[in-house]
């Protein structure tokens, strides 16, 4: 190769080098820019929002916007906009928590819109008080575990699957043979008590008797007024419901609402959602598929340990 060609080589090269680095700031820039205007930051007095939506999972960066909540002096209040059918019993729990420990600290208003069940209900009972649509649902108390029955598919294409493990009810329920009924026992104590968990706190936040609860969380849903009756929610109403319980806890009604919401997940392909995945995919290096995947739709690919979901029978 003759150094002219080396010498173009050398130019081209650098010339990559520069476009890629130049990608990386400029996509640096970007995030940062997103972020300041997302979250908000040397700002008046304010109320803040959230929204919950979709199904819920253990969110780290919702329990990061919660807890600069409660420390934002600013923030004079908390109202909590849900629409989710639910999720893992396990995120309801943590944002639960982390909403109760805003609580210590401002007013929080649950505003339930459009759809607010199991693991969605359990978050709204984390407000000093629940404001539902007339029309809105809630309720589904319960806790579920689903799991595959793959074994006569296996049978009719000639697959089989042998095990040895070290008790019986060792990595069960099994896609891959029928459930024994210890092992059904050992799910259904399991349930149960996430199950007796969800009703107890259900019964502490809403003051109401165990065995009303319990009759209530046969997994049935309710409309808003039916909510309201059966006490599960406090009033039926929206923004101006809201202003008026917010006064009753001494926060001014002309306050403003300001949203704290996630960054805003980039719309150029290839890009995840996170810096990381955004010089990975620029700089041309592997990414693995379902992190990417999770990264740019924003939901995960399964849902992890107990369900508390309400879910639409489609048959």
């Amino acid at each position: 190769m003759d150094q002219s060609a080396i010498a173009d080589r050398r130019q081209l090269r650098r010339k990559l080098t520069f476009w890629r680095v130049a990608a990386v700031l400029i996509a640096l820039a970007a995030v940062f820019a997103a972020v300041a205007w997302r979250w908000p930051g040397e700002t008046g007095d304010h109320i803040a929002r959230v929204s919950i939506s979709g199904i819920i999972q253990d969110d780290s960066e919702l329990l990061a916007r919660l807890d600069a909540i409660a420390q934002n002096e600013r923030a004079k209040a908390l109202v909590v906009t849900i629409a989710s059918p639910g999720g893992t019993t396990y995120g309801g729990e943590v944002i639960f928590k982390a909403l109760r420990k805003v609580a210590e600290k401002k007013p929080v208003v649950s505003d339930v819109r459009t759809l607010a069940a199991s693991a969605g209900y359990m978050v709204a009972t984390a407000g000093d008080t629940i404001i539902a649509g007339e029309s809105s649902i809630t309720g589904s108390i319960g806790v579920l575990f689903q799991y595959p029955q793959l074994k006569e598919l296996m049978d009719k294409i000639g697959v089989s699957l042998e095990e040895i493990k070290s008790a019986p009810l060792k990595a069960e329920p099994s896609p891959f043979h029928p459930v024994s009924e210890d092992a059904k026992a050992m799910i259904r104590a399991m349930v149960m008590d996430s199950y007796d968990w969800f009703v107890d706190l259900v019964a502490e936040r809403r003051k109401l008797p165990r065995v009303e609860v319990l009759r209530l969380a046969d997994g049935s849903i309710f409309t808003g007024r039916q909510a309201l009756a059966a006490k599960l929610v406090d009033t039926l109403g929206g923004p101006e419901a809201i202003r008026a319980y917010l006064d009753t806890r001494k926060v001014a009604k002309d306050l403003p609402f300001i949203d704290y919401e996630a960054p805003r997940r980039s719309a150029i392909p290839f890009f995840g959602g996170s810096i990381r995945e955004l010089a990975r995919s620029v700089l041309g290096l592997p990414v693995d598929l379902q992190p990417t995947i999770e990264k740019l739709t924003g939901e995960k690919l399964f849902l992890d340990g107990l369900v508390s979901v309400w879910q639409v029978d489609r048959d």
